[in-house]
């Protein structure tokens, strides 16, 4: 609920602070004393709209601030939701500024938000009822929203959702496959042509290195058979060849072994390094025998290399990576055909998903058939002691043909169902829509009959009605004032009036004044005890010039009000 309201520099408002308690509570006084500001203060907190003009003539900036008291657990869970981030404590303050140059700021707990969350904020701390927003009562959509909440058909409207959702997901999916078709085709066409230029050159991983290196073999295959031919000579055949050095220093030192032991693994090293040298020059040797000269194959290699630079060239890649990417372009084909397959294989699950969806919503059209008559019975009993008597009021449900195309857009997130509530105000009149007929000060009773039916079922914490009272006589206030007392049983109720009747069924009261001091005005608001109560109610009953009789009467009145509530 509404814990404290707080405002500086707003208009005719300089600095004002009003803490404010459950259940009913009145805001009385003249007409212009500024009643209206306070609750231009609370709409700028909610996310109204800002203006420069709203800042005190002299002053910088306005500063509007309430404190609200948050202990439902569910509440509390979708506050927290939009603020991104948990509560320390059951309390909430929201604050808004305006600078004289129309430049504002917003701040939820002293951290910076958006006007757009205080907006979504609002709608769940507080309801504002008067004769502009009483006109939400004739919008079909909130007409539907009420017999939802009188009805109790969160199930059914949920599983409407969920199933719409479902058909919804499919249809989006298949209206993307189908409009990435020309695209996908396009795509198609390029990676069949990409890939049936890489199959033909079937190119292979680490194939590119290999022929490079035989290329140069080939290209240098004089070179190397002379470099062998060379090697095997010195090494084995030549008559000074390194393998015979060896064989003859070995000889040489292998009898002396006996007389220096030590020589003899010097013998033994020498052979093994003879035998070596052998095998060596016999490997050049036969090397030598297999490079010969290959023009042909020479020239095959190099289109081969050729080939592979040009691919690598067209497809942005290593030569040794076209392999990798002739796989690549393959898998995005076989995804092509997916896509496709997809596509084709959607109309079943889509069929199914719509049939399941309307029968989710013929579900949700039927239990708000049920509730109709009942929830037009309950707010038309309210109307009577509103001073309605005559008044008569239906809930019309109109079924909107879903139609029976499967790829069609689903029906609205409420259901195929319009709602329309039906009014006449006086007897022998036909019903008509209420936003047809119904005048500002009717929309206001039958918001407050249709307020106090959906009591209970109603989460907002706090309702303002601003002047609802407006074309009503004593007698009504009174049946008014009861029926805001009933409504704040389940509700904290703030309500602007200028009757004594409905202010004095309030549970406690504040006065709005205009004072002038050092020649400026500004608003204050004041809260009464219960002598200071039965002055204000007696000079809204006869002015500033109430006689003693009629204090009397106001008292009676408070006490009579009291003993009821």
């Amino acid at each position: 609920m509404l814990r404290e309201l707080s405002v500086q520099n707003l208009a005719l408002i300089e600095d004002v602070r009003v803490e404010l308690q459950g259940g009913y509570c009145a805001w009385t006084g003249e007409t212009g004393a500024g009643k209206s500001l306070l609750l231009t203060a609370l709409g700028l907190v909610l996310g109204g709209k800002a203006s420069a003009e709203l800042v005190r003539a002299g002053c910088s900036e306005a500063r509007a601030a309430a404190v609200f008291e948050i202990s439902d657990g569910a509440l509390r869970a979708e506050v927290e939701a939009l603020l991104g981030g948990p509560l320390d404590d059951d309390q909430l303050i929201l604050t808004r500024r305006i600078s004289a140059q129309g430049r504002g700021s917003a701040h939820a707990n002293g951290l910076p938000v958006t006007v757009a969350t205080l907006q979504a904020l609002g709608e769940r701390l507080i309801d504002i009822h008067g004769q502009h927003e009483g006109r939400a009562l004739v919008e079909p959509d909130r007409q539907r929203a009420l017999l939802d909440a009188h009805g109790g058909h969160e199930e059914p409207l949920a599983a409407y959702r969920q199933k719409r959702a479902a058909h919804d997901a499919l249809r989006c999916k298949r209206l993307e496959l189908i409009q990435a078709g020309h695209e996908r085709q396009r795509r198609r066409a390029l990676l069949e042509f990409e890939r049936d230029e890489l199959a033909t050159a079937d190119p292979r991983s680490g194939e590119f290195d290999e022929l490079a290196r035989e290329a140069h073999r080939l290209a240098n295959a004089e070179q190397l058979r002379a470099a062998t031919s060379e090697g095997y000579a010195l090494l084995y055949e030549a008559d000074r060849s390194a393998q015979g050095l060896l064989e003859r220093v070995a000889r040489r030192i292998g009898p002396l072994a006996a007389m220096v032991p030590e020589l003899a693994s010097v013998a033994e090293d020498l052979e093994r390094l003879a035998d070596e040298t052998r095998e060596v020059a016999y490997s050049l040797r036969n090397l030598g025998r297999d490079w010969d000269d290959d023009p042909a194959r020479l020239e095959e290699v190099e289109a081969r290399l050729a080939l592979y630079r040009r691919l690598a060239a067209r497809f942005h890649c290593a030569p040794d990576e076209l392999a990798a990417r002739r796989a690549e372009v393959e898998g995005q084909l076989a995804a092509i055909e997916r896509d496709e397959s997809d596509l084709l294989g959607l109309d079943a699950p889509l069929a199914r998903a719509w049939a399941e969806m309307i029968e989710a919503a013929t579900a949700l059209s039927e239990a708000r058939r049920k509730t109709a008559k009942g929830f037009a019975r309950a707010i038309q009993g309210r109307l009577k002691p509103l001073g309605l008597a005559g008044a008569r009021l239906a809930v019309d449900i109109v079924r909107q043909p879903p139609g029976d195309d499967p790829t069609a857009p689903p029906p609205p997130d409420s259901g195929l169902d319009r709602v329309e509530i039906l009014f006449s105000a006086n007897p022998g009149e036909d019903l008509r829509p209420l936003r047809k007929v119904a005048s500002g000060g009717e929309l206001s009773r039958v918001t407050l009959a249709v307020k106090t039916v959906l009591a209970g079922a109603d989460r907002v914490p706090t309702l303002v009605f601003d002047e609802i009272d407006t074309g009503v006589g004593g007698r009504l206030g009174a049946v008014l004032g009861k029926t805001l007392a009933e409504l704040a049983r389940h509700h904290q109720v703030i309500c602007v009036t200028h009757l004594p009747q409905m202010a004095s069924y309030a549970r406690r009261q504040w006065v709005i004044r205009k004072q002038t001091e050092r020649g400026r005005v500004r608003t204050t608001i004041t809260p009464l005890d219960d002598s200071d109560r039965v002055e204000e109610l007696a000079a809204m009953l006869r002015g500033d010039s109430a006689a003693e009789g009629t204090r009397q009467e106001a008292l009676s009145m408070l006490m009579e009000a009291q003993a009821v509530r």
